[in-house]
């Protein structure tokens, strides 16, 4: 049972899971990020995801990242799940972060700095530079992967996401990791930053690094520079980008330098899709890229956390919907798949409330 739209046809024999791994100072305006139990462990959520993703545990991390109000686990364990089942590799990038994971995790870096809060003129330092590194990394893994699979777990990343879209000119609404989208706060957020740098809808179409510099986060350039390295290797190369409205904004960054977008394709959940208060199949026409979209039943889960996910809390992260496209693409069913992530979970004690 094929349960992603379109159906994962790839023949490729070498898939590769690569994690973006970046915090941004805006996470920590209060009632902004629900990826964490407050804005204060935000910072934390990308640490521990890769932990997770890596062990199917936490290791150095406080706490679990969780979403409240009802402690939805993660999204990193529906990956964690992906990469148990498929036994693909992965390998992690940091691209600033505030909180190291623990020693063991496979870890490149970009060199980059922790992304400030755009609302005070500037959002991420030097953005040409973590392009550039990103694009080395990705020449340089290629070789292991004929088809790699790009997520990442920065919190506040929505809201970044929408400020970069709407400096390149285009209509942006994105998704949230929360029940109720903060939609005013992050559209106030958003015209702060404009408005501290002078910037109008589609100013910076010319120039995206610029907008990345000012209303971005240090993942979206890495995210790019890995694609345009992966494509300097082989320009045919298949690659999914793993995520919703941030994702899509990491490919308009990328199109409008120029970066080979062929056979560059998105794969996220029901959920983006579905959200109301975002825009993602409009993002996907305006901008031209293929979607993939996974329904994985999670209402039919006996876990109730893993259930909330089909009710709106949490809807991507931690590549979740590309985790979702490779289980697929690798033959296995959603029973399966499901089952797999309340087994994750069990070992987690979390989902059960």
């Amino acid at each position: 049972m094929c349960w992603t739209t379109p159906k994962p046809e790839s023949n490729a024999e070498k898939p590769l899971y690569v994690c973006v791994l970046s915090n941004t100072k805006t996470s920590q305006i209060p009632g902004l990020s629900a990826a964490g139990k407050t804005a204060e462990l935000t910072v934390y959520t990308p640490a521990g995801d890769s932990e997770l993703m890596h062990t199917g545990n936490i290791i150095s991390v406080p706490v679990m990242p969780m979403t409240p109000p009802y402690d939805t686990p993660t999204p990193a364990v529906i990956t964690k799940s992906a990469l148990n089942l498929t036994k693909v590799p992965h390998v992690f990038v940091n691209a600033g972060l505030m909180i190291l994971p623990d020693d063991s995790i496979p870890m490149h870096n970009v060199g980059a700095e922790v992304g400030e809060d755009i609302t005070t003129g500037i959002a991420v330092h030097n953005p040409r530079v973590i392009f550039d590194n990103a694009k080395k990394i990705g020449y340089e893994i290629a070789p292991t992967t004929d088809h790699p699979i790009i997520g990442e777990s920065i919190p506040g990343g929505t809201t970044t996401a929408m400020g970069v879209l709407i400096a390149l000119g285009y209509n942006a609404r994105v998704s949230s990791s929360a029940d109720i989208n903060p939609v005013e706060l992050k559209c106030k957020v958003v015209s702060d930053a404009m408005k501290k740098n002078n910037i109008i809808v589609g100013s910076l179409r010319t120039d995206p690094l610029r907008a990345v510099e000012l209303l971005g986060d240090p993942m979206m350039p890495a995210v790019a520079g890995l694609i345009a390295g992966f494509k300097e290797y082989d320009p045919g190369m298949n690659i999914i980008m793993a995520g919703g409205t941030q994702m899509a904004a990491v490919y308009a960054v990328a199109k409008h330098m120029g970066v080979n977008l062929d056979n560059v394709d998105l794969a996220t959940t029901r959920y983006v899709m579905e959200d109301e208060t975002a825009n993602f199949a409009d993002l996907s026409k305006d901008l031209g890229f293929k979607a993939y979209i996974s329904d994985p039943g999670f209402g039919k889960s006996k876990l109730p956390g893993i259930q909330r996910y089909d009710t709106g809390t949490i809807k991507e992260g931690a590549g979740a919907g590309g985790a979702m496209y490779l289980a697929n693409l690798m033959g296995f069913s959603d029973d399966e798949f499901r089952e797999e992530v309340e087994n994750v979970c069990s070992v987690l004690k979390a989902g059960a409330v």
